[in-house]
């Protein structure tokens, strides 16, 4: 049977061979991108591997090993808006522990960084980047210890003494393999981790996955009414449901196993043009995408057993009743009940406002599962939907080309919702990603200020150990000399509570500042008429927004007596340059080693690199999923229409216009995806406002114009797609299409 199956298969001549291959080649496309979406995952996980050892300080870390310790101190430097990661050590004996991808430790003078810095390093001015690390290159650290090759990431070797006085300084015996418990402020692996990033990268699989079997399965149906034809015929000549369910299941799974041969193969030539996507913000190595073993057997046998499952199920009127089939008897209209599973995802989502679990495992199980059956319920619930949407035009329109449509929609909505069913997945998925993403950089991600304040590069602390007892007045000659600066604030601790208000209840007292420097940086606030020295509140030094025409009270102090307390920070306004900035950032590193010289818009770098991170997610879940339900859509119309090249041929014989028969399929496709689309993106709305308000507390920020343009343009094509196939009607409705087959 199964032989004479796979002749059958073959032996229809040209079209069958046709529908082999389109069926074979769409299945290839679902498969290769099914293997990148299991890879990319496998990468992020890889990558946050690889970053675990920048962990090494945190002090929740219990290991503890029989070896001489390594002083350990991990600090941040940023060059151009760019973070770089950088990790003093200083060894204790010879056998302290060596981080991953070195050989051993750099000795005191010495430094490794990552290819990425090397490179970095060498196409910029060394008074701009180089002059910041101390000794020599001794070279580059191994993929082994760097998340992607875009990572920034640097290893100084330093003496035991140079590193112990550091508060953040810590020592230890083994390097860190797994996520600490806490992270103590010492955490600096930009792990792609935290309870929203493992959701929205679930929902994400998620999102990406389901259009991609539904794409699967729309090619497996390809001429579904032809060889329910054929198969119905057999029935009527002999043929058992048994035999009939084998030959179906043989052509349908033939097609599909040649399609996943053909799609692990576009996997393996698409492997290098998807490492270069930063799924997270950076790159991956070719070598981070992988497949498991279950995932490649998983899908290597799944497709094919999944094609032949939905042949079975697409050909159960032939089993039961080949008349049934042969005469097109009309189905059994879905009932309401489809809407419990989207209803209930919902309710899921909204129970747990109010009610978030505690952990982030919790979470996951709270959240993921109320995504996930919303966008089931979407599919499922879609039929009665498209049926619902029919009647309700049927009972307004008077059109011809309109009540057949709708009156075919309303006899089978399964077929009409089947060939927008990946779209409109498609639109929840950008909708609840879009709207989540977009309210987390709302509250997080805006950073306020003004050109002033981002021009500034400041060096020092707030109510910490001040940088030094005096600045020296060649690295303030050197400052200024610096092509770019346009003037400079020392700032001064006040051990002495000099010019604080009594009536303050905040302990610290405020900085004190010269009037002369204060005339130089406008964009703090400005002394007192007659004054030479402001009580300045030390926050005004990290502020985002300028405030010049704020007045600083006096201090009843003189500038030599200023002069000789200990500065607390230098503050440095330049005229926003690249060249400028860093160059003033260079020299006080120098200067001051156990300081960070920051600009003030690098408070929120880290942070809008973990944004922009998700931002990109957003992306790729638009860019891929939108084209694979196009590629859906258009499989369905064609689909379709040659599925009924001969009731539309019987028709223009019985004198029905071309043009009249091309509204009628546009019709059919149109109105269930503006329908259902319009109910998937309240959905996707409704599900991210939940999820927001339970987990993180936020109010949902609606989309900016990108995300209703995108929606139209997506929309658009959709209709575009749809009109697109329209001519094929008048190929295939010909005299010779109205015989029968």
């Amino acid at each position: 049977m199964i032989a004479f199956a796979l002749r059958l298969a073959v032996s229809g001549g040209r079209e069958a061979v046709a529908r082999l291959v389109m069926i074979a080649a769409a299945v290839a496309i679902g498969v290769a991108l099914l293997l990148s979406t299991f890879a990319g995952m496998n990468a992020v996980d890889g990558s946050n591997q690889r970053q675990l050892w920048l962990d090494t300080g945190a002090a929740s870390r219990t290991a503890r090993a029989s070896v001489a310790p390594l002083w350990w101190w991990p600090h941040r430097d940023y060059y151009d808006g760019a973070s770089l990661t950088e990790v003093d050590v200083a060894a204790t004996g010879p056998d302290s522990p060596v981080p991953p991808g070195l050989t051993h430790l750099p000795a005191p003078g010495e430094y490794y960084v990552s290819p990425a810095l090397a490179q970095l390093i060498r196409d910029t001015p060394a008074d701009q980047l180089g002059d910041r690390f101390p000794g020599r290159l001794a070279g580059t650290i191994g993929d082994a210890a760097l998340p992607s090759s875009d990572s920034l990431i640097a290893v100084i070797g330093r003496t035991p003494a140079q590193i112990k006085s550091e508060p953040q300084a810590r020592a230890v015996t083994t390097i860190a393999t797994a996520l600490p418990p806490t992270c103590d402020n010492a955490c600096y692996g930009e792990v792609v981790r935290g309870d929203a990033m493992t959701l929205i990268l679930s929902v994400v699989a998620g999102a990406l996955i389901f259009p991609v079997l539904i794409f699967i399965g729309t090619a497996t149906r390809l001429s579904a009414a032809t060889r329910e034809q054929r198969y119905a015929a057999m029935r009527l000549v002999g043929a058992t449901p048994r035999q009939v369910s084998v030959i179906s299941a043989v052509e349908s799974t033939l097609a599909a196993a040649a399609g996943t041969v053909v799609g692990f193969g576009l996997y393996v030539a698409l492997r290098p043009l998807v490492a270069t996507i930063p799924f997270t913000g950076q790159r991956f190595f070719p070598s981070d995408l992988t497949l498991s073993a279950s995932q490649a057997l998983g899908v290597g046998l799944g497709v094919p057993m999944a094609a032949a499952i939905a042949a079975r199920l697409a050909l159960h009127r032939v089993t039961i009743s080949p008349l049934g089939v042969a005469r097109r008897v009309t189905t059994r209209p879905p009932r309401a009940w489809r809407l419990i599973p989207l209803l209930a995802g919902l309710a899921e989502l909204a129970y747990f406002i109010g009610r978030r679990p505690a952990t982030g495992n919790g979470q996951a199980a709270a959240y993921l599962p109320g995504f996930l059956v919303a966008m089931l319920g979407l599919v499922i619930a879609g039929p009665w939907l498209t049926m619902t949407a029919a009647r309700a035009v049927a009972r307004r329109t008077r059109r011809p080309a309109a009540l057949i449509a709708v009156r075919r929609l309303a006899d089978d909505p399964k077929a009409g919702f089947r060939a927008v069913s990946g779209l409109v997945l498609a639109l929840f998925v950008t909708t609840a990603t879009v709207s989540i993403i977009g309210t987390i950089n709302h509250y997080r991600g805006t950073l306020d200020g003004d050109p002033q304040t981002r021009t500034v590069i400041e060096d020092g602390s707030l109510g910490e150990a001040p940088l030094t007892g005096g600045v020296p007045a060649g690295l303030l000659t050197q400052v200024r000399a610096i092509p770019g600066v346009k003037g400079l604030a020392v700032v001064h601790a006040n051990p002495g509570d000099v010019g604080k208000d009594p009536a303050d209840p905040r302990p610290d007292a405020p900085a004190l500042v010269t009037c002369s420097d204060l005339t130089q940086t406008p964009m703090v606030g400005h002394c007192p008429a007659g004054a030479s020295v402001a009580a300045v509140d030390l926050d005004a030094f990290v502020r985002l927004q300028s405030q010049a025409d704020h007045q600083w009270p006096s201090a009843p102090t003189s500038t030599a007596a200023v002069a000789r307390l200990p500065a607390q920070l230098v503050y440095v306004a330049t005229d926003g340059s690249t060249a400028s900035m860093e160059r003033v950032r260079t020299l006080l590193t120098t200067a001051y080693p156990q300081h960070q010289a920051r600009a003030v818009g690098d408070y929120g770098t880290s942070l809008q690199q973990e944004l922009a991170s998700w931002r990109q997610l957003a992306n790729v879940v638009l860019l891929t999923t939108l084209p694979i339900a196009g590629c859906s859509l258009a499989v369905s119309v064609v689909a379709g229409l040659s599925d009924r090249r001969r009731p539309f041929a019987i028709l223009r014989l019985t004198g029905a216009p071309l043009r009249l028969l091309q509204r009628v399929v546009g019709l059919e496709s149109a109105l269930p995806l503006l329908a259902v689309s319009a109910i998937a993106i309240g959905t996707g709305f409704a599900a991210s406002a939940m999820f927001l308000t339970s987990q993180m507390h936020y109010d949902l920020i609606w989309p900016d114009a990108t995300y209703y343009v995108l929606v139209a343009g997506g929309l658009g094509a959709a209709l575009g797609i749809i009109a697109s196939t329209l001519p094929l009607l008048k190929r295939i409705t010909g005299p010779e299409g109205a015989r029968n087959g």
